[in-house]
């Protein structure tokens, strides 16, 4: 069951690294404008967040296999519906209710249900973390992908071959789709069915706020926003940004190998903030920085460590929680996150079309750090405390 997860967020991924390069050069091939773009990344997000909530609300009704199969599908008809449209207004809306995900983690709504899953798992935070490894490698190879409508220039238009890349990833939801086919059958399960949340409700609550904020900051430096911003600030060509996103991902990848080791040595929490804080430091130089060289240099220092916290959150959350709660606490931590990253696209496309192109980069970096601090001063304790309690 765990093999089959771990390769349709694989497929999964690879498709949304392509998708978060293409996505700003399709609508700017389209002849959208800057704030445009923004405004298509927020509402990717918004449709995301409230599926994900009616999850977390009404999902445990149903089999995860079941709400699988159906987002599989989803996902299929989303890259055939933006390959087929080309106004901003059906984009728009085909954007709110479909999978598309132009960020570098995994915001849709299969994330929950995975979690779900991967919890049974004796060893959390080491699954969590194959889990992220696998995807940001299978990311990294789909960023470069992205270069294919260049490589297709001789024989169709470049509007064409950015085309192909969406009829593409609806061809890897039909796999994922096929995927979880061979997912247990709901009835053999043999764990309780999950409920809503109960004793659990104050903590769940707590994180959600805190990385809602956290977020919110990321919303605005999204892959496709950075790769916008590249193309604006220094003219980079999409093959160029496909393999800078190649590396940015690989080094994401094997930086999570290392978190669940990491998390077993100083702690989860510990894992989270001392990671998160120096990237967005180097988030802040990059903004700053005027050389394209030296941005790149700390872009890449900054993907060594920004997703180190990724398993260790999804496993912190899973450990403060009764397994019944699970379901709904993956559902209702994630999505204040994609609720308040969803309004920050929008801020972002609308600063570049300002010409305030470092603005998001530094107001990203600056809240991730306070947040980072915030989560320190809350729940430091907590999982001392519960690792006590535990021996």
């Amino acid at each position: 069951m765990i093999g089959r997860v771990l390769l349709a967020r694989a497929l999964r991924s690879f498709a949304d690294g392509f998708i978060a390069v293409v996505l700003p050069a399709y609508l700017l091939a389209l002849g959208l404008g800057q704030l445009e773009v923004g405004v298509i990344g927020t509402s990717t997000l918004l449709g995301s967040a409230l599926c994900t909530l009616a999850i977390g609300r009404w999902g445990y009704r149903f089999s995860i296999r079941r709400l699988l199969l159906a987002a599989a599908l989803l996902m299929a008809a989303t890259g055939l519906a933006f390959a087929g449209f080309g106004s901003f207004w059906p984009l728009l809306l085909v954007a709110f209710v479909g999978t598309l995900n132009p960020s570098s983690g995994d915001a849709s709504i299969f994330m929950p249900l995975d979690h779900t899953m991967l919890a049974t798992a004796a060893d959390r935070t080491a699954v969590f973390s194959r889990y992220s490894f696998v995807g940001s490698i299978a990311g990294a190879a789909g960023a470069l992908a992205a270069a294919l409508p260049d490589g297709l220039a001789k024989h169709v238009s470049l509007l064409d071959g950015l085309r192909i890349m969406f009829v593409l990833y609806a061809g890897v939801g039909i796999a994922v789709w096929l995927l979880y086919l061979g997912l247990p059958d709901p009835k053999a399960e043999e764990h309780k069915p999950a409920v809503p949340l109960g004793p659990s409700r104050a903590t769940v609550w707590r994180l959600a706020a805190l990385f809602s904020v956290d977020s919110f900051a990321g919303g605005l430096v999204l892959n496709a926003l950075l790769a916008l911003w590249l193309f604006q600030r220094f003219d980079m060509s999409l093959a160029a940004a496909g393999a800078f996103f190649f590396w940015t991902g690989l080094l994401a990848a094997f930086s999570q190998l290392v978190a669940g080791p990491l998390a077993r040595r100083i702690g989860m929490v510990n894992t989270m903030v001392f990671t998160h804080i120096p990237s967005s430091l180097f988030l802040i130089g990059a903004a700053l920085a005027s050389s394209l060289d030296v941005v790149l240099g700390l872009l890449l220092a900054r993907s060594a460590l920004s997703q180190m916290d990724v398993p260790a959150r999804g496993a912190f959350v899973m450990s403060v929680v009764t397994p019944a709660e699970r379901p709904a606490a993956a559902s209702f931590t994630a999505v204040p996150r994609s609720l308040a990253a969803a309004v920050s696209p929008s801020i972002t496309g609308a600063m570049f079309a300002a010409g305030a192109l470092a603005t998001p980069l530094v107001a990203c970096g600056v809240l991730k750090i306070a947040y980072d601090l915030a989560l320190y001063a809350a729940f430091r304790r907590v999982e001392a405390a519960r690792a006590g309690s535990a021996a």
